[in-house]
């Protein structure tokens, strides 16, 4: 597959990386899902999404980090557990040469489900 080409799912875009940074990038589609088993999968931006009721996290794979993009919500709520990382204001940098922090993945994926529900309801009323 040509690199240049945009994937058309998350399957696609891990295969493109090698073994030991596409073995993290599953790790934190995973670690998404599990709390978050009904969003929808998808590529956007050219990287990969969760979606539910609108856009809740992206991640992607770069040479030297994973990149986690739980919008400046979800930025702004863990900012103080987030802070030994590069952040910027919807963005985190989790450097490769370090334990990538599923457990705090996965609040921040809860957190952003939690409100996307929450949004959804208050667009309901």
């Amino acid at each position: 597959m040509n690199k240049d080409s945009v994937a058309k799912n998350i399957d696609e875009y891990i295969a493109r990386f090698p073994d030991e940074i596409a073995i993290r990038l599953q790790k934190v589609r995973e670690t998404i899902r599990s709390v978050a088993p009904d969003a929808e999968e998808g590529i956007s931006y050219q990287i990969p999404v969760f979606k539910l009721h609108g856009a809740m996290v992206y991640f992607a794979g770069y040479k030297s980090h994973i990149g986690f993009y739980p919008t400046s919500s979800g930025i702004e709520r863990f900012k103080e557990e987030l802070s030994e990382y590069q952040i910027g204001r919807g963005t985190v940098r989790f450097p490769l040469n370090k334990e990538i922090p599923y457990d705090l993945i996965a609040r921040i994926a809860a957190f952003r489900y939690a409100e996307n529900i929450a949004k959804k309801e208050v667009l309901k009323k």
